[in-house]
């Protein structure tokens, strides 16, 4: 019988299911690094959306795969820092594969590790959380008062833009895509340009826009990451609509389908890093400005733009639960499937 043990957060309603390798007594993942670890956990020959079977992928499948999970489900593998600068590193994981960048995971890790007294954080204050990821170093600052997390703002690694306007035909007519990156790559496409609203109705045609746009751009040369393939490839596309500004600054609404057309329930942490360098490349958020960035489910983040590219994401994570999953070795399903 095999038994993994997690403890489950939400971020703006997207799950984020936490696996202790260590305390797990799990075998080390081999590599110096946490992009070394990535590598070798999606195996050789492989990619982030195609694993092929690395040391960790039962673990993987067992836990986003139903009847465990569902294909909406997100985690991560919580592995050694690259060096003291950092309390821990991690393996983002989903239901096809892994990614080198996660916001909203990487704002449900500093709220566990202040909550479960891995790092110390005050009663009122804030207690920043130092996470090494496949993408680089980010830090999660933890908000705390009262005695109680009220909040986490994600810091990421330096956004880029990599393309304007690129053309992409789909089967709902020619869009233009902008291309970033912030950790990851995601093409950002306007929803009315497909003639498309953002709301749960309309997600079955988001789903496939955003898929047929993640499959045209796929060997686009503004996807490449000059670090290498890891870090290279579309891995999410935004199709976003404009809200009526607020005081503050942007008001936009978006739904992000990832991977193999996942959809993300929050606003997308590092998807919407990319949204920050793009309107302010357009002049459209100025420095103190914030963008308030909406989900499809209708939870917030707030960004804003940093020097150098650097961009900041604050939203609220919350425990939902503790499990102890469990392979039996004369269950025909396993690890679980798919629908």
């Amino acid at each position: 019988m095999i038994t993994v043990r997690t403890v489950d957060y939400h971020t703006a309603g997207e799950p984020f299911r936490i696996v202790d390798t260590a305390a797990a007594g799990m075998p080390p993942v081999p590599g110096d690094t946490v992009a070394e670890r990535c590598a070798t956990a999606i195996g050789p020959g492989g990619s982030g959306t195609a694993p092929r079977r690395g040391p960790l992928d039962d673990v993987r499948r067992m836990l986003v795969q139903e009847p465990r999970g569902h294909a909406g489900m997100y985690g991560g593998f919580v592995v050694p820092a690259d060096d003291d600068g950092a309390h821990f590193g991690v393996l983002f994981w989903h239901k096809d594969g892994y990614s080198t960048a996660c916001g909203h995971g990487t704002m449900a890790l500093g709220a566990w590790a202040v909550d479960s007294g891995r790092v110390p954080a005050p009663d009122d204050g804030d207690a920043p959380v130092r996470i090494d990821v496949p993408s680089g170093r980010v830090t999660a600052t933890v908000h705390r008062g009262g005695g109680r997390t009220t909040g986490v703002t994600f810091r990421n690694v330096p956004a880029r833009v990599g393309a304007r306007k690129v053309p992409v035909a789909t089967s709902l007519g020619l869009a233009e895509a902008d291309i970033a990156h912030a950790g990851a790559c995601y093409a950002s496409v306007r929803a009315r340009d497909l003639g498309l609203e953002v709301s749960r109705a309309a997600l079955p045609a988001l789903v496939r826009a955003g898929q047929e746009i993640r499959a045209a751009l796929a060997t686009h040369p503004a996807t490449w990451h000059p670090d290498g393939p890891l870090l290279s490839g579309v891995y999410g596309v935004i199709l976003h609509e404009d809200l009526p500004d607020t005081p503050f600054g942007p008001h936009q609404r978006n739904v992000t389908v990832f991977a193999d057309g996942q959809v993300d329930r929050s606003p997308c942490g590092s998807g919407t890093s990319t949204r920050l360098a793009l309107l302010a490349e357009d002049g459209r958020l100025g420095p103190g400005e914030d963008l308030l960035s909406e989900s499809v489910t209708g939870t917030v983040f707030t960004g804003r733009m940093l020097d150098g590219g650097v961009t900041e994401v604050t939203g609220s994570a919350y425990r939902t639960g503790e499990h102890a999953f469990a392979v039996d070795p004369y269950d025909a399903l396993g690890t679980g499937f798919l629908l």
